[in-house]
């Protein structure tokens, strides 16, 4: 089962910088994602979303290359990539993947021109691990699905002050 988080943050810079923050715990095997869009609410009121993947870039590829090979087939592989490359586009750009596409921008509707939403599915996470890794990044909590405990746990580790730098002499006790 997967949790909904919803951070908001003043900047998309600012909500990309912690999605790749989160990118690279998910290499380190602390959290495991199933989808990551920012949406960003922009001055002339609409909203657009940033997805982790392009379903229509990845359509058209696929599309493409079954469409070759089935045109290599009837010996028309030139033709068979293009309809194969088309038709996979527009089946990538309608298929939704991961959170929906319409409940994001209806939530995100609601930022103030420039805010950036961060629209998290997790799946599995080694929580104090991943809390102490965003500790002090801002940001504030719109949205979860998680339990009351765990959500308080993440809006303080969030509004945490960032860590101190670790020095080399050591404190008297």
């Amino acid at each position: 089962m997967s949790d909904l988080v919803v951070i908001v943050y003043p900047s998309e810079a600012k909500a990309e910088k912690m999605r790749t923050k989160l990118a690279s715990l998910q290499k380190e095997y602390l959290l495991e994602l199933g989808d990551a869009v920012i949406a960003v609410k922009r001055e002339d009121g609409k909203v657009k979303l940033n997805q982790l993947v392009n379903t229509t870039a990845t359509g058209a590829l696929r599309g493409g290359f079954w469409g070759t090979l089935i045109g290599m087939i009837f010996l028309m592989p030139l033709l068979g990539a293009a309809i194969g490359a088309a038709s996979g586009a527009v089946g990538g750009a309608l298929s939704d993947y991961g959170i929906n596409d319409a409940f994001m921008k209806e939530l995100a509707a609601n930022l103030h021109p420039g805010d950036a939403a961060l629209f998290l599915q997790v799946k599995k996470m080694t929580g104090d691990k991943v809390l102490d890794a965003i500790r002090g990044t801002g940001g504030v909590v719109l949205k979860t699905s998680l339990d009351d405990s765990k959500e308080k746990a993440l809006r303080d580790a969030i509004a945490a002050a960032p860590p101190a730098s670790v020095s080399g002499t050591p404190h008297a006790a």
